[in-house]
């Protein structure tokens, strides 16, 4: 049976979601007594100094998750600056305290929509297993080239040889800068699951806050559809990671709940809860 940990992509944004006055320090103990899992996205818009996971480590309880998204650099966001030797391995470093606390769930690699699918780019693919031998690493794309259905079958072979699980999106479909919904499993330890709502007028607007790209509010039925592949994911992966990304608000975190509370009602796998939560 499969163990699904369910939470949001950062905890920073979740409007009223905090006590009043909380003090932005004590926010992610706060955001562990609900949730077992976070995907950490402050790392990709700057190099993340090591004493933020050390401090994020000591404030969660035994067992908590963090996902963690690289720095902007490492996945070509960078137009100016390609990656190099120096910041793979200080992204690494940076992470050792997550690894020493047993608390470091995947990395994963969100890719932008000029990643496509080609030689050169596949080589990177395995040039970051060589570089984070031991992680556990994921991988989004943002180009549908990848997963085009005639190139789908390569990629996950691809993947499934570096063990490199392929990030399943919930995301609108607007043009070539957006992906399908493919439920397969590249790496049996682990899939991954991006929730980024369904606002296709937003997709590609220039915005002040990502929070307006990722207005959306997912409604029950919407979510108990998405049941089914989870069960198909859950047949071939041992755990499953499920972030929602609707940063607009508390949807994000009114959503995860929503999920959870299908998934223990309704799931296929064992949904894991924070100690102050079951």
């Amino acid at each position: 049976m499969s163990r699904i940990l369910v939470g949001t992509s950062s905890w920073a944004d979740h409007t009223d979601f905090y006590p009043p006055g909380l003090p932005a320090n004590q926010q992610i103990s706060f955001y562990a007594q609900s949730f077992p899992i976070v995907e950490v996205n402050s790392s990709f818009y700057r190099m993340p100094p090591l004493r933020n996971f050390e401090l994020w480590a000591t404030r969660t309880p035994p067992g908590f998750v963090f996902d963690v998204k690289p720095y902007r650099q490492l996945t070509w966001h960078d137009r100016e600056n390609s990656p190099d030797p120096e910041n793979t391995a200080q992204f690494r470093r940076a992470l050792q305290p997550l690894r020493d606390a047993g608390k470091l769930g995947a990395i994963t690699f969100q890719f932008p929509p000029w990643f496509t699918y080609r030689p050169d780019n596949l080589a990177y693919l395995r040039q970051l297993r060589e570089s984070f031998a031991d992680d556990p690493l994921t991988i989004e794309f943002r180009h549908r080239s990848w997963l085009q259905a005639e190139h789908v079958p390569q990629v996950v072979e691809e993947l499934r040889k570096e063990k490199l699980g392929l990030v399943v999106v919930d995301e609108p479909q607007v043009g070539s800068g957006s992906v399908p919904t493919v439920v397969r499993v590249s790496n049996p330890a682990l899939s991954l699951v991006r929730f980024h709502g369904r606002n296709a007028a937003t997709w590609y607007k220039k915005v002040d806050k990502t929070a307006d790209r990722f207005d959306y509010l997912y409604d029950e039925d919407e979510l108990r559809g998405w049941l089914p592949n989870v069960a198909q994911l859950a047949k071939q992966a041992e755990e499953i990671h499920i972030f929602f990304n609707n940063n607009r608000a508390d949807y994000a975190v009114r959503n995860a709940r929503q999920l959870t509370r299908l998934l223990l009602a309704e799931g296929p796998g064992a949904v894991v809860l924070p100690p102050d939560a079951s």
